[in-house]
Order: structure tokens, then sequence, then C-alpha cells
């Protein structure tokens, strides 16, 4: 009797360990899915506006933000926001997606 209860406690152990695990990859496939996005939307505004003056100014003001977490927001740094937006209507990244790439640049 002691035999067949073992095994079934061992093979539910390893049933919810397989979950467990199973849960673990989804997780870690959505975050780094979403991490990829939010890099690849970056690169894409350092590769295109690397040489334009507007958005080069703004660095500076770029750095606030990220330090601040978007509580500071410069007059250069909005007028880059507003620019690379005109630019690239396609483009769909946050504030501070385009302070980051800026900050690449």
């Amino acid at each position: 009797m002691f035999r067949p209860r073992l095994l079934g406690a061992a093979l539910m152990l390893a049933l919810a360990s397989t979950a467990n695990a199973t849960s673990f990859v989804v997780t870690t496939d959505t975050i780094v899915r979403g991490v990829a996005a939010s890099t690849d939307a970056t690169s894409d505004v350092t590769s295109s506006f690397r040489d334009d003056k507007i958005v080069r100014a703004a660095r500076d003001d770029a750095a606030s933000f990220v330090a601040s977490q978007g509580d500071t927001r410069g007059v250069k740094l909005e007028s880059a926001f507003a620019h690379i937006r005109q630019q690239a209507p396609e483009l769909k990244a946050t504030d501070a997606q385009l302070a980051q790439a800026i900050l690449a640049i």
C-alpha cells in the first residue's frame, strides 16, 4: 500500500515541476519579446536620426528625463520628440524609449 502512494506522490511532484518550468519559459519568452521590441524601436530611431541637429541638441535634456524617470522634461527634448514623431509617424515608441534612443546616439 505504501509503495503506490509513494509512486503517486512522485508522479504528482514531477507533473507540478513540469508545469512550473513551462510557466517560467512562457514568462521569460514574453519578457524577452518585449525587450526586443523596445530595442528594435530604439535602434530604428538611433540609425535614422544620428546626424539630426535637433535630436543631438536634446541629449542633455534626454539624460535629465531618463535620470528623473520622466519628471524633468526640457524644451529641447520636447522639440526632439515632436520632430521624431513628425519624421517617423509609424514609430510607436514611448517618450522614455525615445529619450533612451537619443542618449544612445
